[in-house]
């Protein structure tokens, strides 16, 4: 192929003549770039809806609960955002989540992660603050990039592989526990962000427990 018309603009034709057959190929830009378009809102992942939330007064019995589990409490230090891992379960359909905090309040919301499931082990991350958090992500798995204050509450500029289910807000988990529920999406990991990082000076001991339910 030796003759072409290099498209300027939407409207424009390619012209594609064989130096063998003498034949002429057209080809619309406007339709290739419409192709084009197609292809990448396939890409998109579909909206992910709201989850289901709500609290409880039973603050002593669920810590004393919670307490006695592995892994059920741990300190979110002064600046640190906890990001707990919890992938969805072949067995599952919800994910369900319920924490409480002593003395302070702290921020939290849920993201979803577009991927292929290899493990059904909950992990942790602990970063020192949301920006760095950002920046490993964008290293090692091209993750969110939240902007805003948790003060006021943050939205997130997500990327195709990631979803927003609820951006991070300040929660009075230390006068009620926060529960809530999501039904899956599909097959993927979600993000329990629990943000101190707005904190100076104090630390958060949190008190948490997840679960999935059919």
């Amino acid at each position: 192929l030796t003759k072409y018309h290099v498209p300027q603009g939407v409207g424009d034709i390619v012209m594609i003549q064989s130096d063998h057959t003498g034949a002429v190929d057209i080809l619309s830009a406007e339709l290739e770039t419409a192709d084009l378009l197609g292809e990448q809102r396939k890409a998109q992942p579909p909206p992910l809806a709201a989850p289901t939330m709500w609290t409880t007064e039973k603050m002593k019995e669920f810590k004393a609960k919670v307490g006695k589990e592995k892994n059920g409490r741990m300190v979110v230090k002064r600046g640190e955002v906890v990001t707990v891992r919890v992938p969805t379960h072949p067995d599952g359909k919800y994910i369900c989540w319920e924490f409480a905090t002593d003395d302070y309040d702290i921020g939290f919301g849920v993201y979803f992660d577009w991927t292929t499931v290899t493990s059904t082990a909950i992990t942790v991350q602990v970063s020192e603050s949301s920006d760095e958090e950002d920046e490993e992500e964008d290293e090692e798995i091209e993750g969110l990039s939240p902007v805003g204050d948790v003060e006021r509450g943050s939205k997130s500029c997500l990327r195709n592989r990631y979803g927003e289910i609820m951006p991070v807000y300040r929660r009075n988990s230390h006068r009620e526990v926060q529960a809530g529920s999501h039904e899956y999406p599909g097959e993927g990991i979600y993000l329990l962000k629990f943000d101190n990082s707005y904190s100076l000076l104090r630390n958060k001991t949190l008190f948490f427990h997840v679960y999935y339910t059919s």
